[in-house]
């Protein structure tokens, strides 16, 4: 029997400024954009979440709710470097890990028992070597499927520690709330609420003719799979290939470019800072699109040098964006990088922004030193009028 390990990092980028600044703890942190200039919410502590804050909000939105929060910007180099180090634990417990995100990581156990015991006992183990070595909370979730396991890991956040068994899968998804469904976003349960289904017990029982004639072939599919517990192939890629990548489900459906080209900048500087300390470079960035109705397109585009920096990455991820979104509603992005097969650090960055790469890779190394919180000028988002602000409630 399949075994998988679903290990989401809580609250990460916050909570490594935590970390670094313990004067934050217990105080509603939010990372991102700053008021005062466009942008949007990478990540918040659940402080902020208390007060309706969330991940790719806008930035003057989250400020209106809870002003009193710590702004901070992203520093992706040191997010980087953390997540590497937990992604290295994840190693010591078995080959085969899915990095699906900076802070998220799918990893296949099976056969692992005689080696670190009943999957419960390696995940306990798992969680405490992480917290011991770098201070970070994860949230687990383990079952026989990739998809099972991913929405465990969401139910007990934070540090949360959920076991579906064998033969459970469609009995634990039929417990759960339509929210709680992967890849279920608030267009498709707001639809689903107008025709009276509001429990996934509901939404099991309908037919798979009724599912595709509401949301189409592809979308009917997912949901019916989901529903019962049975993984649609959320994760399909060989976790030994070499390649690099980074997804964002959204919240709510985005239609919203700014948002949007927001979300592949952070992706692009997480990318870059990835792989800059294990001395690779790529030339291939590929763009991945999912629709409000389950359609999911991947495209590709491969440059005749490799990429100088994040700069280069992000605009290729827009030229690809270009091509293949009109603005339909779009639920999850992701952006990867094929590692070109004879890989060396100082291809990276040669011209024609060598310059402009080497600039980066010093952030990147003064971050990883802890010497402060430096990014681009490029990468710094516009700035919006002062009235932009909302003013602070009396």
């Amino acid at each position: 029997m399949s075994v998988f390990f679903h290990i989401d990092l809580d609250a990460f980028f916050a909570s490594v400024e935590v970390i670094d600044d313990p004067s934050l703890a217990g105080r509603p942190v939010i990372v991102g954009a700053t008021p005062g200039h466009r942008g949007v919410v990478s990540t918040c502590s659940y402080e902020a979440r208390e007060f309706g804050v969330r991940s790719a909000m806008p930035i003057s939105e989250a400020y209106r709710r809870c002003p009193q929060a710590a702004f901070l910007p992203v520093r992706m180099a040191r997010y980087a470097e953390m997540s590497s180090r937990v992604m290295a634990v994840f190693g010591e417990y078995t080959p085969d890990v899915v990095r699906v995100s900076i802070d998220e990581a799918s990893l296949d156990m099976t056969g692992t028992e005689r080696l670190w015991g009943p999957p419960k006992t390696a995940a306990t183990a798992i969680r405490d070597r992480v917290a011991s070595l770098t201070g970070l909370s994860i949230s687990t979730g383990v079952a026989s499927n990739r998809y099972v396991a991913k929405v465990a890991s969401g139910v007990e956040k934070p540090a949360g520690l959920v076991v579906v068994e064998p033969g459970d899968e469609a009995g634990f998804m039929l417990g759960l709330r339509l929210k709680d469904l992967w890849g279920v976003g608030g267009k498709t349960r707001d639809r689903l609420g107008q025709l009276g289904i509001d429990t996934v017990e509901r939404l099991a029982a309908l037919s798979p003719d009724s599912l595709s004639s509401l949301f189409g072939v592809s979308g009917g599919d997912f949901i019916r799979k989901v529903a019962r517990g049975i993984d649609p192939g959320i994760y399909d890629g060989d976790p030994k290939t070499r390649s690099m990548s980074s997804e964002r489900t959204f919240e709510v459906d985005v239609t919203d470019r700014s948002v949007v080209e927001s979300t592949l900048l952070g992706m692009a500087e997480e990318l870059v800072a990835r792989m800059y300390p294990e001395g690779l470079q790529s030339s291939c960035a590929i763009l991945k699109l999912r629709y409000d109705d389950f359609e999911t397109i991947s495209v590709r585009r491969t440059r005749q040098s490799p990429f100088v920096g994040s700069a280069g990455v992000y605009e290729t991820a827009v030229a690809l964006l270009d091509e293949k979104w009109m603005g339909r509603p779009v639920r999850l992005i992701g952006l990867g990088l094929a590692i070109d097969r004879h890989s060396g650090q100082g291809d990276l960055f040669d011209d024609p922004g060598e310059r402009a790469a080497r600039v980066e890779q010093a952030v990147i190394d003064a971050s990883r030193r802890g010497l402060g919180t430096m990014t681009r000028a490029r990468l710094i988002p516009r700035p919006v009028s002062p009235g932009a602000i909302p003013k602070k409630p009396s």
